[in-house]
């Protein structure tokens, strides 16, 4: 028979209560801890991670959404996101205050304006920078930065912003070269950057100290580390508006090749009527030979993360790119004139630019071309190699790149607004283009939106004060303007006739 339990003394009971309370405490302090750290994670899993769905247009009044965001597609092109805010997203709050904390870094006023990136009237940010939220609201880039055209018929007119064309304005190198300058620069600091942060932006106590010890301090070391990617176009040709190394670009920045120091620069190209280029050899050289793995290659390279919506996303673009056509000639047309033309280009130009040329669409071999071949000479068939690999590593499926033998001839709808002409953007107006090589400008200025509709180009020689340019150099590495000597031979009065049909384009 089991023995009662003799009831406890008050010492006894207090001391087995002290025992209880002091592995109550030793049990809770570890719980209480445990649970503010699961608290600080699961906040700051929220305030970097989280994801909201990106609004387009939502930096527009409401009642002006209908008018201004008309079409879908086009704002997804010009402001939407690609997926890459993960790794290459920069805080909005850091973006807005870049140039009031380094005005002198950058090439003149205006902010980012003065990088000659189109800007509509009335938007929050450049054509070509997505905002979206992933835990606080960042900014990346997009297709439409290098493709997006602006001109104006007069230096007093509104710019006019041309989705789909050739960025003939901006200045990407410039841009780049800011953003690394000012990550180098001591006010690249919470102590300066914030203040400017919290006199634009209704900050929390949280979000101050999450500025403070987190977000300036970690997109300064991004920054940096962007810069060192970027580190081998210093010391060669400047790229200039217009204008990038794209294939260094894939070689060095994408699939890690080994520098070799070539130089192929190369002009952003429209990317308007893609429906034409189904099937067409193109970037230049012919390194792609269909439009859906261009894309594809493209935005892989900002940063786009790979994967079924991905796929889908660029099935859309390629939607959007067949049905965009480009903007008609905005100046009065001689159309008796334009008549006379088309028949000179149809026996010019016809062979390797019009609709049914037998070498329309494929690539022109550089012996016989003549242009300059820096950029033909930057792409090997082990890069192609590589980067096919590379993609088919990510899970890619794409049409393979390959290595051609000189550069592709293209379709010139809308060539009124693809100038400066060449591959490299080497002569200024069709004009030159049409001159023998030997008497082509061998320095002009690029990156004016003020057309000249004498010479089918922009004004490229300072002609007027608020438009100055960037100088041009044709002696300069990959800067030739020889060669595509085709129609130079022909009358004044045949080239006038001609220009006049290319305008119809």
């Amino acid at each position: 028979m089991a023995k009662q339990k003799k009831p406890a003394s008050g010492n006894q009971a207090l001391d087995g209560l002290g025992g209880m309370l002091s592995r109550q405490r030793r049990f809770t302090g570890p719980v209480i801890l445990l649970a503010i750290v699961l608290a600080g994670l699961s906040y700051a899993n929220y305030a970097f991670f989280r994801v909201v769905p990106q609004e387009i247009c939502g930096d527009v009044e409401p009642d002006r959404r209908e008018a201004v965001c008309a079409s879908e597609p086009e704002e997804l092109f010009k402001y939407g996101s690609l997926g890459s805010e993960a790794t290459r997203g920069v805080p909005y709050t850091v973006f807005h205050v870049l140039p009031r904390v380094f005005p002198e870094l950058m090439p003149g006023p205006g902010g980012f304006r003065s990088f000659g990136m189109p800007w509509e009237e009335g938007r929050e940010l450049p054509v070509g920078f997505s905002k979206k939220t992933m835990g606080f609201p960042r900014i990346t880039q997009n297709c439409a930065l290098c493709h997006t055209a602006t001109y104006r018929t007069s230096p007093e007119a509104k710019p006019v912003i041309v989705p789909t064309g050739p960025s003939h304005t901006t200045d990407m190198q410039a841009f780049l070269t800011f953003l690394e300058k000012a990550a180098n620069d001591p006010r690249f600091s919470a102590d300066v950057m914030l203040p400017q942060i919290e006199q634009a932006f209704d900050l929390s106590p949280v979000d101050s100290l999450m500025h403070r010890f987190l977000i300036i301090p970690l997109t300064r070391t991004a920054l940096q580390e962007q810069a060192e990617r970027f580190a081998w176009a210093h010391g060669r040709t400047a790229w200039g508006p217009g204008r990038d190394d794209p294939m260094n670009l894939t070689k060095l920045v994408t699939i890690d090749a080994e520098d070799d120091g070539t130089t192929g620069h190369a002009d952003f190209p429209s990317i308007w009527n893609q429906s034409l280029r189904e099937g067409q050899s193109m970037n230049w050289a012919g390194e792609a030979r269909d439009p859906l793995a261009v894309y594809i290659d493209a935005a892989l390279g900002l940063g786009a993360p790979p994967g079924p919506a991905f796929m889908k996303q660029m099935t859309d673009l390629r939607a959007y790119l067949r049905s965009k056509e480009p903007p008609p000639y905005p100046f009065p047309i001689n159309r008796a004139m334009a008549t006379r033309g088309e028949a000179i280009f149809n026996t010019e130009c016809g062979a390797c630019h019009g609709w049914d040329g037998p070498h329309f669409g494929k690539v022109i071999p550089i012996s016989e071309i003549g242009t300059d071949r820096e950029r033909f000479d930057t792409w090997r068939q082990e890069h192609a190699d590589a980067a096919n690999k590379g993609a088919a590593e990510m899970g890619v499926t794409r049409q393979d790149m390959v290595k051609d033998v000189g550069y592709a001839s293209q379709p010139l709808d809308g060539i009124w607004l693809r100038a400066p002409y060449l591959h490299n953007g080497s002569v200024p107006n069709m004009q030159e283009l049409l001159l023998p090589p030997g008497q082509r400008s061998s320095v002009f200025h690029r990156g004016c939106d003020i057309y000249d509709d004498e010479k089918m180009g922009f004004f490229s020689f300072q002609e007027h004060e608020d438009c100055p340019g960037w100088r041009f150099d044709t002696a300069e590495r990959g800067n030739g303007n020889g060669g595509h000597d085709y129609g130079t031979r022909l009358t004044p009065g045949a080239k006038l006739a001609l220009i006049e049909y290319l305008k119809t384009l």
